[in-house]
């Protein structure tokens, strides 16, 4: 049984690293300027004053006066200097934090992009190989820049979010806190000039800032934290054994807008439910590499990033039959529900178009599988 022998090893490994790596920390805001880098200040000092060696890793104080005050007097790690484009910039200094190895340091900005030709393309990539060092991070992110949230903030702000962390970063999180404010506390705050210039108030109050994009912006966040500590609860309980365990199937296509909703929508009912999923890609004989232009193929490989990125495993199967492929699929993967697109895609008018389909509905129902349409 080398297999076996193998699989028990890595487990052991597994734990072992797990145990010796950092714990995660993160506040997440509705938008800029609700409190979350000057939350982490707080308990900085808190933290320093009780002994604790933490130090700040980095921090964005966007020049305001109460934020830039609390930084005072606190242990800066310096920031790495690199010069871009004719312009000296800084970014945070990975190998300076892991050498001086603080227990906590503070890494503001998550979803910051690093400068071209960082060894990591992205400040979360920067702080998961600290929390491989064994070194606790206290983070912050805005709402808007989670991954599988994309589209609805989007659908909100009318602006599409290009710095973007994946969930799977805030599923690690051992604690995730949300900074609330009211909309007119947060709109208060702008006109005072706590959170942009004053150059800045008016356009800011004709487009993020506005009420009910606000309210809307907030549910997001609340509803985000309470799936975190929800998630939490069910991983350190013991679950159930009557207990159906989800499993979910993405089904994806060529049309890649359609694919990316279903992708980002299924990883989060993923999330919600703290399971396992999947995403199906079934090439037609007349999807075959030579038949598809390149930027559709581009926009394919482009979605099964996103799904790796956010926890999916993804399964490309070559089959003259979608319906047949994704049956199979649902019963080798163990998949409690598939989700596809809108009607009108061209997947599902494949499938209807199929006489298996009906073996797949009744196959389906059988099984107890259900299946989600997503618009």
């Amino acid at each position: 049984m080398p297999d076996e022998k193998e699989n028990n090893v890595q487990h052991f490994i597994d734990l072992i690293k797990k145990s010796r790596r950092g714990k995660l920390k993160i506040y997440i805001g509705m938008s800029a300027g609700v409190g979350k880098t000057y939350r982490m200040l707080q308990e900085a000092r808190s933290l320093l004053k009780n002994g604790i060696d933490v130090k700040i890793g980095y921090i964005e104080t966007h020049n305001r006066k109460e934020t830039h005050e609390l930084l005072e007097g606190l242990p800066v790690v310096p920031r790495r200097k690199l010069f871009y484009k004719g312009k000296e910039l800084e970014e945070l200094d990975v190998q300076a934090v892991i050498n001086l190895h603080p227990e906590i340091v503070i890494v503001d900005e998550l979803a910051h992009t690093n400068i071209e030709g960082s060894k990591n393309s992205k400040r979360w990539q920067d702080v998961m190989e600290i929390l491989d060092a064994g070194i606790n991070v206290i983070s912050a992110i805005n709402i808007q820049h989670i991954e599988s949230l994309n589209a609805e903030v989007k659908e909100i702000t009318g602006i599409e979010v290009a710095e973007r962390v994946p969930d799977s970063v805030l599923q690690q999180a051992d604690e995730v806190v949300n900074i609330d404010l009211t909309a007119d506390e947060l709109i208060t705050r702008l006109k005072e000039g706590k959170i942009y210039p004053p150059d800045k108030v008016a356009i800011s109050l004709k487009n993020f800032f506005q009420g009910e994009r606000i309210l809307q912006l907030r549910e997001l966040a609340l509803k985000e934290v309470a799936s975190q500590v929800e998630r939490k609860i069910e991983t350190e309980l013991p679950r159930s054994s009557y207990m159906k365990q989800e499993r979910f199937l993405a089904c994806s296509s060529s049309n890649h807008e359609i694919a990316k909703k279903v992708i980002r929508k299924t990883a989060r009912l993923a999330s919600y439910y703290n399971s396992k999923w999947a995403v199906l890609y079934v090439q037609t004989p007349k999807e075959a590499g030579d038949k598809i232009g390149l930027a559709s193929q581009r926009h394919l490989i482009n979605n099964f990033k996103l799904a790796t990125e956010l926890g999916a495993e993804v399964i490309k199967a070559k089959h003259n039959n979608i319906a047949k492929a994704i049956l199979e699929t649902t019963e080798q993967k163990g998949i409690t529900t598939i989700c596809i697109g809108k009607p009108h895609l061209s997947l599902m008018n494949v499938i209807l178009n199929t006489a298996i389909f009906n073996q797949l509905l009744n196959k389906l129902s059988a099984a107890d599988i259900d299946i989600v349409i997503l618009s």
